[in-house]
């Protein structure tokens, strides 16, 4: 923080008095954006009007001209840009994103979408919370400060997700009640264990009295509940839901109050099927979120603005879509003075060329500009000690091939069943039996090994829907745990991979033949690393060019697809390091029917 600006926030009278002033034509504004169309987000118009900043606020938008600021002299003092034909946006708000889930460092995240026009962002950091607790939430606070990007948090309510899952770390109310006063945490984030919180579990309870005693936000993780569930759900003070894979679920939770995060990520892409919310008066209760944003689709297809581009292209209002990634978040959080191109809002602004093909050409954050034609403008470097908590997460054996043996035999086993296009999962009902692995029927072995605590606990169990006809992939990043998850053709290969993860503290590896055939290392948590977007973008390429091979479908992303398969509040079957786990009853099965 520079020193002048140091001195306003000290002096906040001072710092008011001259915004007022700049507003009035007193004193010359530091910029203005001159002859572009305002997106009225309060009028939903596109008004051709003069925006004048001062001291990272705007302070006029209408006509700039000398007869509103008789002689003050804005030759020297004001710089002026020209946005003829261009089209000046609020900046664009993620409402519910877990930046671990991109692999990028918070300073390499905020340079991978804020040349997308994404000016804020609210993370909800159960990833790195389920590895290291406090540890893990702290490096977030800490990481994310003082960037081109306003990260937001909302506290993890569900470290573990569910008692059936070994994480990293347990934190109760008490562990979270000291960040509930840090200015940029807005409240509970997803509130996943929709079971334990229907059923009235006395630690959830502590947790969501927590947030309600301090009027904070508490967001919501309900797929397939019903009439009866949502409405002890919301009852429980749970304000939104991105769960929504249907209109009817979206409808039934809209109507008892809830908000709709209608999501679009690299994994769960939900919005077509909930594109009548986008008509009024639906609209003015829901947000565009991504949840999940790999690297790759970060870079090359965008961020909030592939959001936006996406639902014009479906049809939508394209001042509506644009409102949905900026106002409508803003009203849910309570970020005031965001989302909107007004007088005393903040000066995060995006200068984009048209509403059809809304390519993004200029963005500025507090009136600074940050980004241009695609361009991170700022070197920004942000360093952050790490514990070592943080930084060396994996605490296990090294694996013996043997660790993959399934001792039942000669018994019909359950197998977990991968939904097409979707999170979900469902048990194969087709009659399967041993000795295991079946390529004709596309059914692999799957495994859960612990990571956090040298409990050796290992869940072993069959998937179908896969795609894998050969070799293995391991991968640290298996929600919401995160312990090591390995999908195999055989034990050889299963061994080989995780092994290579536990090496390098954390990634995903790809093994052949009891080789290593491509490799990337997440030291942060076993999360994310500090590498450029670019190089994790690379090195996952060539990764699913591998699990490609192995006969993985391109309609699949390998890993994103894997991660989810231990997420124990997901329906309908899952495993963890306990073994499988039915969703719905939040109970372990056994793995013969």
């Amino acid at each position: 923080m520079n020193k002048a600006k140091a001195m306003r926030r000290i002096n906040p009278e001072q710092e008011t008095s001259e915004r007022i002033l700049a507003a009035a034509g007193k004193i010359p504004p530091e910029l203005i954006l001159k002859n572009g169309r305002v997106l009225n987000v309060f009028t939903n118009q596109l008004v051709k009007n003069d925006i004048a900043i001062y001291q990272g606020h705007i302070v006029w938008v209408g006509n700039y001209s000398k007869e509103d600021t008789g002689d003050i002299d804005t030759t020297n003092e004001t710089l002026i840009v020209d946005c003829t034909d261009r089209i000046i946006c609020p900046g664009f708000i993620d409402g519910h994103i877990h930046i671990e889930s991109s692999m990028l460092s918070p300073n390499e995240f905020a340079r991978a979408v804020v040349p997308h026009g994404t000016t804020a962002v609210v993370t909800d950091p159960h990833e790195i919370a389920n590895v290291a607790g406090e540890d893990g939430i702290n490096y977030m606070l800490s990481g994310s400060k003082d960037l081109p990007l306003t990260v937001y948090l909302m506290m993890p309510s569900c470290v573990p997700s569910t008692s059936i899952e070994e994480a990293g770390a347990v934190l109760e109310a008490d562990n979270l009640r000291g960040y509930m006063d840090e200015p940029r945490v807005l409240g509970l984030a997803e509130l996943m264990n929709s079971f334990g919180t229907i059923h009235a579990d006395e630690n959830i309870i502590r947790k969501i009295c927590l947030a309600t005693e301090g009027n904070k936000l508490i967001d919501g993780h309900g797929p397939g509940l019903t009439e009866k569930e949502l409405n002890a759900y919301v009852t429980a003070g749970v304000t939104s839901d991105h769960e929504c894979t249907t209109l009817e679920e979206a409808m039934m939770k809209l109507s008892r109050g809830q908000w709709i995060m209608i999501r679009e990520g690299t994994a769960a892409r939900n919005m077509h099927a909930l594109m009548p919310l986008f008509d009024d008066p639906y609209c003015n209760r829901c947000m565009l979120v991504t949840d999940d944003r790999h690297p790759g689709d970060l870079l090359i297809k965008g961020h909030m603005d592939y959001l936006i581009k996406m639902a014009i292209q479906y049809g939508a209002d394209p001042i509506k879509a644009v409102k949905m990634a900026t106002l409508q978040p803003a009203l849910y959080f309570g970020l005031k003075r965001r989302g909107a191109v007004a007088p005393g809002y903040i000066a995060d602004l995006v200068i984009i060329d048209d509403l059809n093909k809304f390519s993004i050409l200029q963005v500025y954050k507090e009136g600074k500009l940050v980004a241009s034609e695609g361009n991170y403008i700022l070197s920004h470097l942000n360093p952050v000690e790490m514990s070592p908590r943080v930084y060396d997460s994996f605490q296990m054996k090294e694996l013996a091939e043997h660790d993959f043996t399934i001792k039942e035999t000669g018994k019909q086993l359950r197998v977990i069943e991968i939904v097409p296009g979707e999170l979900l999962t469902r048990l194969y009902t087709d009659e399967y039996r041993e000795p295991g692995v079946d390529i004709s029927k596309d059914i692999v072995k799957l495994a859960v090994v612990e990571r956090h605590h040298h409990t050796g606990h290992i869940g072993l169990g069959f998937l179908k829907g896969y795609g894998l006809n050969e070799g293995a992939i391991a991968s640290s990043i298996a929600h919401d745990s995160h312990n090591l998850i390995i999908a195999g053709t055989n034990d050889e290969d299963m061994c080989a991979a995780g092994n290579c993860v536990r090496k390098n503290k954390g990634g995903i590896a790809i093994a052949l033949h009891g080789k290593i055939i491509g490799e990337l290392a997440l030291p942060i948590a076993g999360l994310m690393c500090d590498e450029s977007a670019q190089m994790v973008d690379e090195t996952l390429k060539a990764l699913k060019g591998c699990a490609k091979g192995m006969g993985i479908s391109p309609e699949i992303d390998a890993f994103m697809t894997l991660a989810f398969l231990s997420l124990p509040v997901i329906p309908e079957i899952r495993l963890t390091s306990f073994g499988l786990v039915d969703v719905k009853n939040q109970q372990l099965i056994s793995p013969i029917v």
